[in-house]
């Protein structure tokens, strides 16, 4: 001790207590890296980042010499505080204690829990960092950390683990992957997160939860006056008819309006040349998955559809635009008579039509009307009174106060909701 000046033995005190620092940052970030964007960094070339994949892909490897050193350092600070301790005043036990309760207070404070916060704040740049350094030091050490590793891996057998983790991100579920999406909103665009949440639940949504329902598709009969015919075909807000004799039971096709526009007001045109313009009907079987039928409509080069039951009878009409829209949110319409848009006026009511899905009052009024029986706020409440209701009858619908303004053909036509809380 006499050789070895004391100002030296406190210089290589701090030296130690900043390697196990830097060993506990260094195991913070490493294992707090985000490996999305480590592999992301990778692909673009960042040699760092390759590094750091290639160390996570041997944990055992690197656990081993973060640890090895970690260790090898603290006791090595311990021992010299010791050393430093007994120069200064001798073999005085209650001394020794208090040197030993200080240097685990600097260790816990300077080398453990600061450098580790600072890893875990930073760990995406750090871990490209340290891959230079760690990789040759893994050589280097080797066979302690080989030897160490042997008796590592016999009790991880024993407890029937595996020791051999993947540089790979961790497999994600749709749902965990939704959440992530919901979580980065702050760096995704707002309307790029929406799409992609939209997309997620394509998968759980059926045909039927957004097509047209039966009711309200608009119709082309040929049994109709050849004037209707025109007026229909001239007025259609529609690029595609269904064409039928008086009823969607007897479906003969689908017009595109565009092949007879032209010849709209020939006199020599006549039905005969008009069916042959039309295209076969295309069905698509009820709880069809909405993002397998966007599929079948790409496979079968279709944009529009006749949802079908178990027999064959029509249900409704479904359209790429339709799934598109449940993806991308509503298309402004500037066209006259347009649905108006679902908003709560001052009192907290509003004026909706019977065929309005109930998806869209529930995602657009934040209302809670069930999606298992019926699709549309006209079937819901005919489910209710299992009867046609009359027009000025108010009752409450799932704690929803809902008021009858308007019946047509055996169905709802307009209703007024009013926003209820409780029961």
């Amino acid at each position: 001790m006499e050789q070895i000046p004391l100002s030296v033995l406190v210089t290589i005190l701090v030296i130690l207590l900043a390697l196990s620092a830097f060993f506990s940052l260094s195991e913070t970030a490493m294992m707090a890296a985000n490996r999305y964007k480590l592999r992301h960094r990778a692909q673009q070339g960042h040699l760092g980042a390759k590094l750091a994949l290639a160390l996570l892909a041997q944990t055992d490897r690197l656990l081993g010499v973060i640890l090895l050193g970690n260790n090898l350092v603290n006791t090595g600070a311990a021992t010299l505080v010791s050393l430093i301790t007994i120069e200064l005043f001798g073999n005085d036990k209650w001394i020794l204690g208090m040197a030993t309760l200080l240097v685990t207070f600097a260790i816990l404070v300077f080398s453990e829990i600061t450098p580790k916060i600072i890893g875990a704040t930073h760990a995406d740049r750090i871990s490209q960092v340290l891959g230079y350094i760690f990789t040759p030091l893994i050589r280097i050490f080797y066979p302690a950390i080989w030897f160490v590793n042997l008796f590592v891996g016999a009790l991880l057998r024993l407890l029937r683990l595996s020791r051999h983790a993947t540089a790979e991100a961790p497999k994600l579920t749709p749902e965990e992957l939704r959440t992530l999406v919901m979580e980065s909103r702050e760096l995704i665009p707002p309307t790029h997160s929406t799409i992609l949440v939209n997309l997620f639940d394509l998968g759980k949504i059926a045909v039927e939860d957004v097509m047209t329902p039966r009711g309200a598709i608009e119709i082309l009969d040929l049994d109709a006056p050849r004037e209707e015919l025109q007026n229909r075909i001239a007025t259609s807000q529609h690029l595609r008819l269904p064409v039928c004799r008086e009823s969607l039971d007897q479906l003969l096709g689908v017009l595109p309006i565009r092949r007879v526009t032209p010849h709209l007001h020939d006199l020599d045109f006549s039905e005969k040349e008009l069916r042959q313009q039309l295209l076969p009907p295309y069905y698509i079987p009820a709880g069809t998955p909405l993002f397998a039928q966007l599929g079948f409509f790409q496979e079968n080069r279709q944009r529009l559809g006749f949802v079908v039951d178990e027999y064959g009878e029509i249900l409704g009409l479904l359209t790429l635009e339709d799934i598109i829209e449940e993806i991308v949110g509503e298309f402004s319409s500037s066209v006259a008579g347009a649905p108006h848009e679902l908003t709560w006026d001052d009192e907290g009511c509003i004026m909706v039509e019977g065929s309005t899905p109930l998806r869209d009052l529930n995602r657009k009024l934040d209302l809670h009307f069930p999606l298992d029986g019926p699709k549309t706020l006209n079937g819901l409440i005919l489910e209710h009174f299992e009867d046609i209701p009359e027009a000025g009858v108010s009752f409450k619908l799932h704690g929803i106060a809902v008021e009858i303004i308007q019946t047509q053909d055996r169905s709802v036509k307009t209703a007024r909701i009013q926003r209820l809380s409780g029961p």
